[in-house]
């Protein structure tokens, strides 16, 4: 890396409660193959300079090695066992090293409460976004769509997406605000965090906790995608229920990453998103400077290919959350503060059936978004990279050509492998950003899909 004199470590050995080594995903960059720790949950445990990891103990007097040891707590101490994430970390440098942070330009990042417009009844539609200016990295390139809740009360999401063609050089981010669930639409991300490398490519997605510091990188020049800010309880998997021990994303199927440290010296920006505002501060070191670590606070990289879909093999077709990959619970059972949804490649066999998604009007609110192809419920408008919004009790369902096209059809077996929609579901209306609902990107005569549906009463 330009102007900084030090190493970077390779990726270390492993140990995981639980799961294993796995090798596949990509490289780092210089060619060498990650590897990743297997499950969700699990207490994961990492260390790239054998022997960092103590034993016995979390904080012995003298850490192994010389290194500091330090907590990461991403919940209350006190929460129940199955809900209480944590992760101790040993580091060259403590993360109480560093001089005072000072505000920074928030650029087209906003956060919640938004207040610029009112919440829209209307269905919503918007093309990608175009290209950015030259050398606009992952953090320059964040760009708010809207969300609901309050940031600094823990609760509710954010809508984000992102454009980017220049890989973050010397400048690391963390949210203080949530935890970031980032999906790739174009071109793949190396995530650089402080407990290891990630790679997440188009159809595969990535979770980075909150206040975990990283650094994205671009492998393939130019990267486009979305991002979930969920600011209430961490994504969790959800319960299966009726459904039994296995179906949707199994737990073994994400990958964390194992210890892999700089030793760095800077200088270094550092920009943490705190109560809604950027803040900078310049270290003279890297901080992503973790040796070895445990814990259960970790980030974590999913193919959603991966998703094992669960559907109707007699006549209609459950509801979409049987679609669910990832969710943020609230106090009352069942009710999410924001769903992560994934329409995956499945088989549609219902006999008698409309096999395309029913009309609908939810209270709940739904942002969509396309990785890949075209989704089964609208025949055109809906691309990649851009986005629909339905808020609550907005009505919407199949467009007039997919109507037709699916009451007409025979009902022979059929293969859905040639899109990949996903969904952030959320128990609040979404406010737009005032950028959201001005920007040329925003699709006039959306509603103009369902017209010609007209009526085929026969009394």
């Amino acid at each position: 890396m330009g102007g900084t004199d030090g190493k970077r470590s390779t990726d270390g050995g492993n140990r995981t409660a639980g799961g294993g080594r796995e090798g596949a995903g990509g490289t780092d960059g210089p060619g060498r193959p990650l590897a990743y720790s297997t499950g969700f949950g699990n207490e994961h445990s990492s260390e790239a300079a054998a022997g960092a990891l103590p034993h016995g103990r979390n904080s012995p007097q003298r850490a192994p090695l010389g290194l500091y040891a330090e907590q990461l707590s991403g919940s209350a101490f006190t929460e129940p066992r199955a809900r209480n994430h944590r992760s101790w970390l040993y580091r060259i440098r403590p993360s109480a090293a560093h001089p005072p942070f000072v505000r920074a330009g928030n650029g087209s990042l906003c956060t919640a409460p938004f207040t610029q417009t009112v919440p829209d009844p209307n269905r919503l539609r918007w093309d990608p976004l175009p290209d950015p200016a030259p050398g606009t990295d992952f953090v320059a390139g964040l760009w708010t769509l809207g969300g609901n809740g309050d940031a600094a009360g823990r609760t509710g999401m954010a809508v984000h997406l992102y454009h980017a063609n220049s890989s973050m050089e010397e400048r690391v981010f963390s949210d203080s605000d949530g935890e970031l669930l980032i999906v790739p639409e174009r071109g793949a991300l190396l995530l650089r965090t402080e407990l290891g490398v990630l790679r997440a490519a188009p159809g595969e997605v990535a979770l980075i906790p909150r206040g975990v510091r990283f650094r994205v990188e671009l492998p393939d020049a130019t990267a486009r995608g979305y991002v979930c800010e969920n600011y209430g309880s961490p994504f969790q998997l959800p319960e299966l229920g009726p459904i039994g021990a296995n179906g949707l994303a199994h737990a073994r199927d994400f990958r964390a990453p194992v210890a892999a440290y700089e030793d760095l010296r800077g200088p270094f920006e550092v920009i943490n998103k705190f109560c809604g505002n950027l803040w900078t501060a310049t270290y003279d070191h890297s901080p992503l400077d973790v040796v070895a670590w445990h814990g259960s606070l970790t980030p974590y990289v999913y193919d959603l290919r991966r998703f094992n879909v669960i559907g109707s093999i007699s006549y209609d077709h459950p509801d979409p959350s049987v679609f669910t990959v990832l969710t943020s619970p609230t106090d009352t059972p069942g009710l999410a503060d924001v769903d992560f949804v994934v329409f995956a490649p499945r088989w549609l066999v219902g006999e008698d059936t409309f096999r395309p998604p029913y009309f609908h009007r939810n209270v709940m609110s739904e942002y969509m978004g396309l990785i890949e192809g075209a989704y089964d419920a609208k025949a055109g408008g809906f691309v990649p990279g851009g986005g629909s919004l339905h808020n609550m009790m907005s009505a919407h369902g199949p467009d007039r050509e997919t109507f037709d096209r699916a009451s007409a059809a025979e009902l022979v077996p059929q293969r859905i492998d040639d899109g990949l929609a996903f969904m952030f579901e959320t128990r609040r209306p979404l406010a737009l950003t005032g950028q959201a609902a001005s920007t040329p990107r925003l699709q006039r005569g959306y509603d103009e899909v369902w017209q010609g549906l007209d009526s085929n009463f026969r009394p």
